[in-house]
């Protein structure tokens, strides 16, 4: 029992304290790998962009649009590292996160082999689910420039 307690005290008070600047540090590896692979034309989800580009922005040059991509990833990335800016890594990630599940639904065939059963890609898209759920105990933690009121002070006069 005494072990238990040592293991709240320590090392979940640890974890607590510590899991908003390793969600930014996870967030930060993997949108600037990503990103980097895209840059410099090695990433494996280049065609799948490239396809999807075809669908959405057929006027745009796939190769630029790649780089160009692979950029907001990497800045993405560097966001989240720098104290002040989860405001705008959350706002764009929002903005990459809707781009990155198109294929789900535009792109079926690459996204899907039957129903509820994804493909490799489509796993790959899937996995957003777990860059979402890193992202919040970052929000959780954004600084607010204005002390927080009560829950429930915008509610009617009598319903506090």
């Amino acid at each position: 029992m005494e072990g238990m307690r040592w293991f709240d005290r320590h090392i979940l008070r640890f974890l607590g304290e510590n899991s908003a600047p390793m969600a930014r540090i996870a967030l930060f590896v993997v949108f600037f790998w990503f990103g980097i692979l895209k840059v410099f034309a090695f990433s494996p989800a280049s065609q799948m962009v490239s396809d999807l580009l075809a669908i959405t922005m057929p006027f745009m040059e796939s190769a630029t649009f790649l780089v160009w991509f692979g950029v907001f990833e990497v800045l993405i990335g560097i966001l989240f590292l720098i104290p002040r800016a989860e405001r705008a890594a959350i706002l764009v990630l929002g903005v990459h996160l809707v781009m990155t599940s198109l294929p789900l639904l535009l792109m079926p065939a690459h996204t899907w082999s039957a129903w509820f059963v994804p493909t490799l890609e489509g796993q790959y898209i899937i996995k957003n689910v777990l860059i979402i759920a890193l992202a919040f105990p970052i929000a959780g933690h954004i600084q607010h420039k204005h002390p927080r009121e009560k829950i429930g002070t915008c509610l009617p006069a009598g319903r506090n």
